[in-house]
């Protein structure tokens, strides 16, 4: 797979802003607690991805056995998965943005900016949908 040119800058931006944090945390607090945090925060990710995805997917059964399509609680379910890996990349910054993605009281930015996303995507032709009830 290729990554497109447009995504490196902010790509290698990220990365380091990711370093330059740990390495400012490092030595705020000592290296050994920084190493810590970065394990606790990775162990916190993979908890918050099962407890938070089994309560959307149970959300989302319940919708589709009541005849709902589950459209929000599918764009719910991808920005769990999306904070939960970023909570497990190494890094603080990435843990923040990936803690909002999780927490219910703030998801729903984010659940805006994807549905957005998405429709930019749909409506421009680059995803399309086959099969299934709503497809072709």
């Amino acid at each position: 797979m290729q990554v497109k040119r447009k995504w490196m800058a902010p790509i290698v931006i990220a990365v380091v802003l990711e370093l330059w944090g740990i390495y400012m945390v490092g030595r705020w607090i000592g290296g050994w607690a920084t190493f810590v945090l970065v394990l606790l925060a990775a162990f916190l990710g993979t908890r918050l991805i099962r407890s938070e995805g089994k309560r959307v997917l149970a959300q989302a059964q319940r919708q589709m056995q009541a005849g709902e399509p589950p459209g929000h609680t599918l764009l719910d379910g991808l920005c769990v998965l999306a904070g939960g890996i970023l909570l497990i990349v190494p890094g603080f910054l990435s843990d923040i943005v990936g803690l909002t993605m999780i927490i219910p009281a703030t998801r729903p930015l984010y659940r805006l900016f994807l549905y957005r996303w998405l429709e930019r995507l749909y409506r421009g032709g680059r995803l399309t949908f086959r099969g299934g009830p709503y497809g072709s």
